[in-house]
């Protein structure tokens, strides 16, 4: 389903954004600083009551949670859910926020997060909804209101943004600095590639035929993220992708016995005539330098030597 660009919301000051965790306990002084950055943007916050709980490694249990995220989508003056965190535990919610976003009475709002944040930007893009995969409360914590990056998902969030550019081969590998050159049209969909390998299979899978994917993931060995690869190629995957974007892995061993380097690896499973363009090595994912990208939303993909610019419809 392709959103509505009429309809999509663009925040000013004075709206009101609702701050929750999802899944995983957060430091509350990230939850405090995101606050701060958000109020000097002029925004009004509202940080959910179990936002800052424990219970386990989970910040509530899953009602208290689900809690949270149901306050917060019915409030018609919340206009952006900016997630607190990822971790692990937003895959509990799926099926009744699934639910109660699908009754019609809730109105579009934008998500903000990243990483297991991934399978909750399915499920927006499920629903039409635009989303930004971005860097959350920690980040806008640490780098506070002027930020360049801090400031691009503003921008976004805003509607000021629709073109992006993303410098490829960041990492230093020297495979990843062999894109695809060339451009495609399509839907942007994905996040972290573990989450997303997940959802195959399910209601929830994002990746539709003609979208532009993106992927990223941290602390995943190189022969398990060849595995999720090779899930979404025996599920027809590659066959009919736009355009993908190869963001960063980190915090794995390399080399292995078979690749040198991740990068290499997805170099090899692409092959020599990928019949789609590939940026390689984008500044995307468990990194400092983490680019927001907008989600759910149908863009031209470019592909260059040396970047890729993302322009939306």
């Amino acid at each position: 389903m392709i959103p509505d660009k009429t309809s999509v919301v663009r925040l000013a000051p004075g709206d009101k954004i609702a701050i929750l965790s999802p899944a995983s306990v957060i430091n509350p002084e990230y939850v405090e600083g995101a606050v701060a950055t958000l109020c000097q943007w002029g925004f009004n916050t509202e940080v959910m009551p179990h936002t800052l709980g424990e219970h386990g490694s989970f910040s509530g249990t899953p009602s208290e949670r689900l809690s949270d995220f149901r306050e917060a989508l019915l409030d018609p003056d919340v206009k952006a859910v900016v997630c607190s965190r990822g971790g692990y535990g937003c895959v509990h919610l799926l099926l009744e926020l699934d639910r109660i976003i699908g009754c019609g009475e809730v109105r579009k709002k934008w998500l903000v997060g990243f990483s297991d944040v991934s399978a909750l930007h399915a499920l927006w893009g499920k629903h039409g909804w635009p989303s930004v995969h971005a860097s959350m409360t920690k980040h806008l914590a640490l780098g506070g209101p002027t930020d360049p990056l801090n400031r691009q998902l503003l921008a976004m969030l805003s509607g000021e943004t629709r073109e992006i550019t993303l410098p490829t081969g960041c990492s230093g590998s020297p495979a990843g600095k062999r894109n695809r050159c060339g451009e495609g049209y399509g839907m942007v969909v994905g996040g972290n590639l573990a989450v997303l390998g997940g959802l195959i299979g399910t209601p929830f899978n994002p990746v539709k035929p003609g979208s532009i994917l993106l992927v990223e993931d941290i602390a995943e060995p190189i022969y398990k993220v060849e595995r999720i690869l090779w899930q979404l190629r025996l599920a027809g995957i590659f066959d009919s992708l736009a355009g993908l974007i190869v963001g960063q892995f980190t915090d794995y061993r390399a080399p292995s016995r078979d690749h040198a380097d991740m990068y290499a690896m997805i170099d090899s499973f692409l092959g020599d005539h990928c019949p789609f363009p590939v940026a390689m090595d984008v500044p995307v994912g468990h990194i400092d330098n983490n680019h927001p990208v907008l989600l759910n939303t149908p863009a031209r993909l470019e592909v260059g030597l040396q970047e890729a610019v993302l322009q939306y419809f």
